[in-house]
């Protein structure tokens, strides 16, 4: 054997003894990481609020409701449904319908009315059993435990929230790119935070965000207008946050199954009581409603038209404040309203996206009037019989107990969280 050949022989076992040596310091070096975040546990801000009182049963498809007919308010004392105990509880709702808000419109295009108006499927996801963060996420984040998390975002209260966290920083589009294509065929919308270390705050995670995150909370939203969320659903969310935790070398922490779903139910139920539509109608005595006109009124006082096809009034922040609809098939648009015409108009207020309801319907109820005066037309309800302000009265009471509902389950009318559950 040559010398050449010895010392190639001798070169490989160093380097076969130094990639092994290297293999054993990542090993320790990672095993030591994951006995820090294994470590002692404490509170975490999103994961560890009080959880409800277990009530109905959780739905195990998350079908809708089914449809119901559009029913006239009646003045009464607040429905058993609508009474909040300190613990949500499941009740029937009051009245359903199909539980989409473009549903709603067309049922006012076709049946005008001052009517209290179900959107059917509804509940809200409220906070489940979840496991605390780590320790090592509230030492070494400068106060994790302290920085709440934007409500538009996520919430306890109608997200199923998973907690990871994970060895090294990563970039967000990274951590919004894993599991991207499972969590897209989700029904229910899902939403992502971060830590933001410099600011000490949770921030939402963007697509293109190139900010680094170690811990991150990623959330299902267990209720919409649909209905409450599957268990299909929130199983196959569990498995892609178990994957994602380990695509990126970290660890998840997923609240309990059952608990989630029955919370679901109950909210669901809740938010079906609440969850109407006001609708005051102008229509014509006659003769037509120009839609150049229409416009220009509608312009006149503020609302534009939107992409629903739909004149809508906003707030400062751009919330919805009530919008008008056609009775007929075409919707709104700048260029149909040159030649469109129609007999009859719709106001509509959806009572739980609007903050002091009693208010707005009333500024609604004037403007309506307004444009029945202009369009030489009329304001009726479902059975075309015409409408006064004593006749709507009993209604503005009925939103003020509905919102008042909505404020003592926590839910106020108009605010982030009913923005999210209520569309």
């Amino acid at each position: 054997m040559t010398d050449l050949q010895m010392g190639l022989i001798g070169f490989g076992g160093v380097a076969v003894l130094g990639v092994l040596a290297y293999n054993k310091w990542q090993e320790r070096k990672h095993r030591r990481m994951a006995e820090e975040l294994l470590g002692a546990r404490q509170t975490d801000v999103l994961l560890d609020e009080p959880t409800s009182a277990a009530g109905a049963a959780a739905s195990k498809d998350g079908a809708p409701r089914a449809t119901q007919e559009r029913v006239e308010p009646l003045l009464r004392s607040e429905p058993e449904e609508l009474q909040v105990p300190d613990e949500p509880t499941a009740r029937p709702p009051t009245a359903d319908d199909s539980g989409d808000p473009s549903h709603t419109a067309a049922a006012a295009k076709t049946s005008p009315s001052v009517a209290a108006e179900s959107v059917a499927s509804r509940s809200s996801p409220a906070s489940s059993p979840a496991t605390p963060s780590p320790k090592h996420a509230v030492d070494d984040q400068g106060g994790l435990r302290d920085s709440p998390a934007p409500l538009c975002v996520l919430s306890p209260k109608i997200d199923y929230i998973a907690a990871i966290q994970v060895v090294e920083p990563i970039a967000g589009y990274r951590i919004r790119e894993a599991q991207r294509a499972t969590l897209e065929r989700l029904s229910k919308a899902v939403n992502w935070i971060g830590h933001n270390e410099d600011e000490h705050a949770w921030e939402p995670i963007l697509d293109d965000s190139k900010r680094e995150y170690r811990h991150i909370r990623v959330g299902l939203q267990l209720v919409d207008r649909k209905g409450p969320l599957a268990d299909r659903e929130l199983s196959g969310f569990k498995v892609a946050m178990q994957e994602m935790a380990t695509e990126l070398m970290g660890l998840a922490e997923l609240p309990a199954r059952e608990p989630a779903l029955r919370t679901a139910a109950q909210l669901d139920e809740f938010c079906a009581g609440v969850d109407i539509q006001i609708g005051v109608n102008v229509i014509s005595q006659g003769q037509v409603f120009a839609g150049t006109k229409l416009r220009a009124l509608a312009e006149a006082t503020g609302m534009v038209i939107d992409s629903a096809g739909r004149f809508v009034r906003c707030d400062d922040n751009d919330n919805v404040l009530y919008m008008l609809v056609n009775q007929e098939s075409d919707d709104f648009s700048a260029e149909a309203m040159k030649t469109l015409s129609t007999h009859g108009v719709t106001f509509l207020l959806d009572v739980p996206r609007v903050a002091h309801g009693d208010r707005v319907l009333t500024q609604m109820f004037e403007l309506a009037r307004r444009f029945a005066e202009a369009l030489n037309g009329v304001l009726v309800d479902d059975n075309r019989q015409p409408l006064s302000e004593a006749a709507l009265e009993p209604i503005r009471q009925q939103v003020l107990q509905f919102q008042a509902a909505m404020a003592a389950h926590k839910l106020p009318a108009g605010g982030p969280l009913a923005q999210r559950l209520f569309s």
